[in-house]
């Protein structure tokens, strides 16, 4: 079938911007409670090892809402579901200045925690329908890890030293603000995005040809055959051979370990430097973002990577378990040498930015993995990871929250090293190129000799 001669509209980098933006925005959100968790403790006379128990009220609800509004995505949509969470996860924000105890609080943290909780399976969906083959890993790498981690980092600079510590403002105030922006970027992504390029207005049969590399405006046709209908999930249950469910499983021993050490980057690295070293919000927030541009670097670098190996070797299988390997081995020996200089914030901050720089280039690996082996599912396998992945959410603040309280804070940042060594070493099982649907592994063999 003849290309078209047109040239091709840009609305795909629009929609990518708006990827960009909710990544940003969401970690923005996520990471302000961090920030506020000294205030709180004063406030409310809690223990790390209580805040902890804040914390996993957001993991909680996020692994539970995580794979059945993942599946919404792939059965309504991501113009309408992520909306929708955008909407939920700003009520809850909310909801953490209007809470008057740490009873009430529980509640918001789960509210926000429900809102988050498929976002990046949206945003999966999304690099899967609007973005080529091609670029994108790279893509995602940059929407998801690098986008999210400058909104935390920017958290941290935004909230913690310009509005807490230059401005001072009250922590209720900071929500409020945080609030309005999350509001506007719902309404922003409602108007501009759509679920498809076949669907929106403005892109023309050239971009649409572009980004499916098919004649993508004839709904009927995909590469000449008749297009799939929309997977069910009994579909998608009673595909499931026991060789994909055990390969899933890896890729879920990767992500457990992953966001267990991560954790000490989005929940507790302020109140260590607030306890340990005595560093107000200025400086408290400064530092604290140091590890997060390291990670919002790796998420550029982790897709690069993944591009440039499958290009250069034709393995897409050992281009991304090495990749990813090498960077959470790497992180782990940071780590461990970084505690030589615990005593100092500055120096070990220092290190923390390299120790995310190596350890989050993986995450784009993951992204990558899951859109390879999700096919027609892959906001709801996206889902499904993030939903097992979010055991080590819940079960981190309550064991970090715990050993910080008890044992003092150079412990958890040795069983932070200790988990991305268990990381690094589950790579090495995961294999991207067995689909998890099994009428998709023509297509995925497809991609493996074109990758």
């Amino acid at each position: 079938m003849a290309l078209s001669s047109e040239k091709p509209t840009k609305i795909r980098w629009a929609v990518f911007v708006l990827a960009c933006g909710t990544s940003w925005m969401m970690y923005l959100h996520r990471y302000l409670f961090a920030l506020i968790k000294p205030r709180i403790a004063e406030e409310w006379n809690l223990g790390t090892d209580e805040l902890g128990l804040l914390d996993s009220a957001f993991s909680l609800a996020y692994m539970l809402f995580q794979f059945p509004l993942g599946i919404a995505a792939d059965a309504f949509g991501v113009h309408f579901v992520l909306t929708c969470l955008i909407l939920l996860w700003a009520t809850g924000l909310g909801m953490h200045a209007w809470a008057p105890s740490a009873k009430y609080m529980w509640f918001a943290r789960a509210t926000l925690g429900m809102g988050q909780s498929a976002v990046y399976a949206n945003l999966s969906r999304i690099a899967k329908t609007w973005f080529p083959v091609g670029i994108r890993t790279s893509l995602q790498g940059f929407a998801g890890v690098t986008s999210g981690r400058v909104g935390g980092l920017c958290g941290y600079l935004l909230i913690g030293t310009l509005m807490l510590g230059v401005l001072n403002l009250n922590w209720r105030t900071a929500v409020y603000v945080c609030v309005a922006f999350g509001v506007g970027q719902a309404i922003l992504f409602f108007c501009v995005f759509r679920n498809s390029p076949t669907q929106h207005p403005l892109v023309n049969e050239a971009e649409a040809q572009l980004i499916e590399g098919v004649d993508a405006k004839d709904s009927t046709k995909v590469a000449g055959k008749p297009e799939k209908a929309r997977m069910s999930v009994r579909e998608m249950l009673t595909s499931l051979k026991p060789r994909a469910l055990l390969n899933l499983i890896f890729l879920n021993m990767q992500t457990i370990f992953s966001t267990f050490a991560d954790n000490i980057y989005s929940s507790w690295i302020p109140l260590f430097l607030w306890q340990v070293h005595n560093l107000k919000f200025r400086e408290m927030g400064l530092y604290s973002s140091l590890p997060l541009l390291g990670g919002a670097i790796a998420g550029l670098i982790g897709g690069l990577l993944n591009d440039y190996f499958i290009s250069r070797t034709g393995n897409r299988r050992w281009s991304r378990s090495g990749v990813a390997f090498c960077g959470k081995g790497m992180a782990a020996v940071l780590l461990f040498t970084g505690l030589l200089w615990y005593d100092s914030p500055y120096v070990f901050c220092a290190f923390l930015f390299f120790v995310k720089l190596f350890g989050d280039w993986s995450l784009t690996t993951t992204w990558g993995v899951v859109t390879d082996i999700g096919g027609r599912a892959t906001a709801s396998v996206f889902a499904y990871n993030n939903a097992i992945a979010a055991v080590g959410a819940i079960l981190a603040p309550i064991i970090y929250g715990f050993l910080a309280e008890h044992r003092g804070w150079r412990i958890v940042f040795v069983f932070a090293a200790a988990t991305y060594v268990m990381c690094a070493l589950s790579w090495v099982l995961v294999n991207c190129t067995i689909p998890v649907i099994q009428s998709d592994s023509e297509s995925t063999r497809g991609s493996e000799a074109k990758g």
